[in-house]
């Protein structure tokens, strides 16, 4: 026999223990006489000759007797009366053949009469249950069978025919392009007639990796199905992830989508309703700081049954386990805070007070089985004809999405709660599980806009080559990140996890190859242009040198000067056009005994100083009177300066000792704060590995699980230079989970900003860990951040019940006093935890003492056991970015300082001489930022709290003046010459 102590997870009950839990809490036991136990529930149950429902379960078959109205035997009875306004009491008897074995009296209460929408769609995980193509095809299989099931009951009554929801658009998209004519014309005929419905989305994404324009594109679709089939996309569905940018409003908006359905699958993982998700009512407007809003409503648990809710009451089972789950639930809905207890999927933490469920429509989602994945069933609509048959409330409907919120809109929307702000995700610490990839991603985010911009400066439309660059963006910001059990690498099913993996993090690469590619050809093309369009000069060579940023700015310029332009044994000046001015420069030479794989010639570094937004100024290369001076090496005492900034490396203790602000006066450090500036530390959890949805199992309410913290040690200062365009600081540290760390410190004559690059030469493990690096800064709080569409702080608005002990940003975050506005910004990695680094288990404690002014940047992870890779290795590069000014706008500086990383000066080679300068476009607003030029005109998005009005100027265009709302994008049509 199989021992019992043998269980079938780490705790969760199945189904059958859930569907238990269900029944006990929604009955009240009401005789127990040796043994023997009899249960009551009134049940919201309605006959179509006007009777609720009572039902009688006992321990062993009986007659149960509603004295004076009804009877019936058997151990689960469902007893009818006639329907009550008010409390009426009566008597139950339960009699065996003996007589009365015992009584009660029980109270019928009046019920509510539901409208119970059931919604039958498939979660689309890329992977986790199969390799990514292996899922893709079955999801165009579902869309064969969702066309044949249609068909087949349309003689049907109407609420119960089969309705399909194409939960995530792309199966649909890839599927009308695979499939004959008659084939594709019966389901755009569905779609038009409301019988199957794709949302907006084209999978599953976590928005806040996303970027703004990125989460646009990805919504492009919308208007080419209206176009090409008739028929509209009204809704959307965000389904497993818990969370969405403030952006994603704005965008659906934009693609005009009313409705979103989330179903959040807290997973054990997350506790919203101790961060005021209890407040958070259904369903609820969600409105974005543009005065946009969408529709929302979302699965209501805290234990994780998401999007399986309508599954666990039976709808995919049948008639029968509907008939006896499904009244107990929404009875459940009506009378507790949530319909399923403590321990659900996981999570033993305690449960939340909360409201009953107000309304009496029910948005229920189902799936052909319990599982990701799962194809279509004609078990729902077959439920729901022969329930509707028996039942005259609870009134199933076989529905498509939208369908429900139109219900809702014109009953109830003026009485439904308004929610602003970000919907910060639970589950954004996945992020930082696969680093290496995601940084790759970032920086194709930032060189796809300067690539579209250039390409359209040059007169060339890559409208499609970008479109199709940014999807694989999107795929891998898809949130299922790898196999069920990614630990293990077979070639099916959910252990696919190598195979998985390896697809995933290829598309990242792909896509930041694509965007190099783009960038690349765009350089050349811009350049090609300008070459054009210009007349002989005397110089040996030009660059333009393009600001991709919206403000004017000194920066530096990385450029490539070949070897067959100018021959590298010819000393050269670089002369800015504009003023005739020398600018210092300094020189790489690529031997090609060193590097015979590599073009031959010179990288040239420069700084060229106030470049307009959105504007070239023409740099000259002139013969030079000796060749460009060679670094200098400086003393090893940690130190390096430039007009700005004075910086010191504590060698001994391995971090940043000092950033002293030069023209503020002002020391940037907290001295004493318990992480030095800059510090690598590494933290191992004494969780184990290799456990699918282990951290669903696993509270943490101190720090017992903190296993280790470790920091960087034993630093040795490689490198302090001075070349003629500043000041570089090389230090090498080693350190637990790495080879070696190596930061770079930067600072550049002219510029008003210190650069830092981390490397690290990760070391792979399955063991759970962490790195943080850590930026105290002698400031108090942060004062705002950017979001994907939006701008965070302390006293913006947030959905109720979004994560709070880790924040997922775009680029920077800004401090705020009356002397002094500091920004800092990053590149590749978005996580951060703000003042502490807290327990990555729920509930989340604090492991330190909390500094208002800390930014914990949190490079990388393997916490997750599931769905996400179990460890990560080899060398990984994160990028950052600190700059200061009295007086300055947060915003304004935040923007001012990532612009340094995430917007490059470029620099074109031109074979001609164009105007010295030139503007392309500008914008007369401090809060306004050009974020590309595209075939399609000029976007813009808005960092201000209110709504602003804005002039853009372009030559031989006229002025457009535009009204942007708060945080809000626009696009200025007419780019084209």
């Amino acid at each position: 026999m199989t021992s019992r102590l043998l269980q079938r997870s780490l705790g969760s009950p199945d189904y059958d223990g859930i569907r238990q839990a269900l029944r006990d809490d929604t009955s009240t036991p009401v005789i127990s006489v040796r043994g023997l136990e009899v249960r009551v529930a009134v049940l919201p149950l309605f006959t179509h000759d006007g009777r609720q429902a009572v039902r009688v379960s006992s321990t062993e078959p009986l007659t149960h007797v509603l004295v004076g109205v009804d009877s019936a035997s058997g151990s689960d009875v469902t007893l009818l009366v006639p329907e009550v306004d008010a409390p009426r009491v009566l008597t139950l008897e339960c009699r065996d053949d003996a007589g009365v074995v015992g009584s009660a009296r029980i109270t019928v209460t009046p019920q509510r009469k539901w409208h119970v929408f059931v919604v039958h769609h498939s979660h689309l995980d890329i992977g986790y249950t199969d390799p990514q193509g292996t899922v893709l095809r079955h999801h165009l299989d579902y869309l064969d069978a969702a066309l044949r099931l249609a068909e087949e009951t349309a003689s049907w009554p109407d609420d119960a025919r089969f309705r399909w929801t194409v939960e995530s658009s792309m199966p649909a998209l890839k599927w009308l392009d695979a499939r004959p004519k008659d084939m594709v014309d019966s389901f755009a005929a569905l779609a038009r007639a409301g019988a199957i419905e794709v949302t907006a989305l084209p999978f599953q994404l976590h928005t806040e990796a996303c970027s703004t324009e990125e989460l646009h594109r990805q919504l492009r679709f919308t208007a080419q199905l209206e176009r090409r089939f008739g028929f509209s996309t009204r809704s959307a569905m965000h389904t497993d992830v818990p969370g969405a940018v403030v952006g994603l409003v704005d965008a659906l908006s934009a693609a005009g989508v009313r409705y979103l359905a989330a179903a959040h699958n807290w997973a054990g993982r997350s506790v919203p309703y101790l961060h005021g998700g209890d407040k958070l009512t259904r369903p609820f407007r969600w409105r974005a700081p543009s005065g946009n809003e969408i529709l929302v409503w979302f699965t209501d648990t805290p234990h994780g049954m998401a999007y399986m809710e309508g599954n666990t009451v039976g709808l995919t089972d049948s008639y029968d386990l509907a008939d006896d789950l499904l009244p107990r639930y929404l009875s459940a809905l009506a009378t507790r805070g949530y319909p399923y207890g403590p321990g659900t999927f996981g999570w033993q933490g305690p449960d939340a007070p909360k409201e009953p469920y107000e309304l009496d429509v029910l948005h229920l989602r189902v799936q052909g089985a319990h599982a990701d994945n799962a194809g279509p069933s004609i078990v729902p609509a077959t439920i729901a004809r022969r329930w509707n048959e028996q039942w005259a409330y609870p009134r199933l409907r076989s529905a498509v999405n939208s369908d429900f919120f139109e219900f809702v809109e014109e009953r109830y929307h003026d009485r439904l709660a308004v929610h602003e702000g970000d919907w910060t995700d639970w589950w954004a610490d996945g992020l930082g599980s696969g680093a290496r990839p995601l940084g790759y991603v970032r920086r194709a985010q930032s060189a796809l806009r300067v690539a579209e911009t250039l390409h359209t400066l040059a007169g060339v439309d890559a409208t499609e080559q970008v479109d199709e660059a940014y999807d694989k963006v999107a795929l891998f910001n898809e949130h299922t990140w790898g196999a069920a059990n990614p630990w293990e690498d077979a070639e099916e099913a959910g252990d696919s996890g190598g195979l998985q993996w390896t697809r995933k993090s290829s598309g990242a690469y792909a896509a930041q190859d694509d965007a190099a590619d783009l960038l690349h050809a765009g350089v050349r093309r811009f350049g090609a242009a300008l070459s054009e369009s210009g007349g002989e000069g005397g110089a040996l060579a030009s660059f333009a040198v393009f600001n991709p940023a919206t403000r004017a700015r000194t920066d530096v310029v990385r450029a490539f000067l070949p070897r067959d332009v100018v021959g590298v044994e010819v000393p050269i000046a670089l002369v800015d056009a504009r003023t005739g001015r020398t600018l210092p420069h300094h020189e790489e030479f690529v031997d090609p005994d060193d590097w015979p794989t590599r073009p031959i010639g010179r990288h040239i570094h420069a700084v060229v100083p106030d470049v307009s937004g959105f504007s070239y100024v023409r740099v000259d290369v002139v013969p030079g009177e000796s060749q460009a001076p060679e670094p200098v090496e400086l003393d090893l005492d940690g130190v390096i300066e430039n007009e700005f900034y004075r910086v010191a490396y504590d060698v001994r203790e391995g971090y940043l000792s000092s950033i002293f602000d030069k023209r503020a006066g002002r020391e940037l450090v907290n001295g004493d704060a318990a992480a030095g500036f800059g510090q690598y530390v590494y933290d191992q959890y004494a969780t184990a590995p290799h456990f699918n949805h282990l951290s669903g199992h696993v509270g943490a309410h101190d720090r017992t699980l903190l296993g280790d913290r470790a920091i960087g040690t034993h630093a040795t200062i490689k490198e302090v230079r001075r070349t003629a365009v500043g000041e570089k600081l090389v230090v090498e540290l080693r350190g637990k989970g790495v080879d070696w760390i190596r930061t770079t410190v930067e600072l550049h004559y002219g510029v008003p900003r210190l650069d830092l690059t981390y490397q690290l030469a990760k070391q792979g493990t399955p063991a759970k860990e962490a790195v943080f690096l850590a930026f105290p800064f002698a400031a108090g709080p942060p004062t705002a951040w950017e979001l994907t569409g939006g701008v965070g702080g302390p006293g913006v608005p947030r959905v109720p019940g979004s994560a709070e002990y880790m924040l997922p940003i775009r680029h920077w975050i800004a401090f705020e006093d009356p002397e002094l506005t500091v920004a800092w910004a990053t590149l590749e990695a978005p996580l951060v935890q703000l003042g502490t680094i807290h327990m990555p288990y729920a509930p989340f404690p604090p492991t330190l003492d909390q500094e208002d002014g800390t930014v914990y940047s949190w490079a990388l992870n393997n916490i997750w056991d599931t769905n996400f890779p179990a460890q990560q290795q080899g060398e990984t590069t994160f990028r950052y970015a600190v700059g200061s000014e009295s007086g300055a706008q947060g915003r304004r500086l935040g923007a001012a300082v990532a612009a340094g990383l995430t917007e490059p000066f470029v620099g074109a080679l031109i074979t001609d001489s164009p105007a010295s300068e030139e503007t392309y476009v500008s914008v007369d607003h401090p809060d306004v930022l050009v974020t590309s030029l595209g075939w399609d005109g000029v976007r813009l998005q808005s960092l201000a709290a209110e709504p602003v009005e804005v002039r853009v100027s372009r030559p031989g265009h006229e002025t457009a003046e535009v009204t942007l709302p708060a945080c809000g994008v626009a696009i200025v049509r007419g780019t084209r010459q």
